[in-house]
């Protein structure tokens, strides 16, 4: 099933059990989702993929975080649980992230299969990491392994 009639199935739930907050957030992916795709239609694509969809849930969620840091700095703890509970529903249609295990056997492999030797390659190793991992490999937390990894 793709995110997209995820999406709408979750919301037709949400709607029948009368919980208005995932009902919001919910509705306020697809209108998300909707303006990705219009944005994409110069490009003659007429529904992005669900890579796109994926990397559009974690700009939301990436965004929701930092506003959940500004509220807790400025004591709005309302404001705080509002995102946070948004933070959930987004998450909840994400793949599952790596463990930090996994993550370093990933980065060992990606190492390997470049042939990196320093921190001079360190492009090569996030893109091998970039393209077999994309969707379960949090790169932020990716790239400082990388570098110490590789000595730098």
């Amino acid at each position: 099933m793709s995110l997209r009639d995820q999406f709408s199935d979750q919301l037709k739930a949400s709607m029948k059990a009368g919980t208005s907050a995932r009902t919001s957030t919910l509705r306020m992916i697809m209108a998300k989702l909707k303006d990705t795709d219009i944005a994409a239609r110069p490009k003659g694509i007429d529904k992005v993929p669900d890579e796109e969809i994926v990397a559009m849930l974690r700009g939301m969620a990436k965004s929701r975080q930092e506003s959940v840091a500004l509220y807790r700095q400025g004591n709005r703890q309302d404001l705080v649980d509002k995102e946070q509970a948004e933070i959930a529903v987004i998450d909840s249609f994400l793949p599952q992230q790596m463990d930090e295990a996994a993550l370093r056997q990933a980065i060992e492999g990606a190492v390997a299969a470049t042939g990196a030797a320093s921190v001079k390659d360190m492009g090569k190793v996030m893109a091998e990491l970039r393209a077999k991992h994309a969707a379960t490999l949090d790169m932020a937390k990716a790239s400082p392994l990388v570098k110490a990894r590789l000595g730098g």
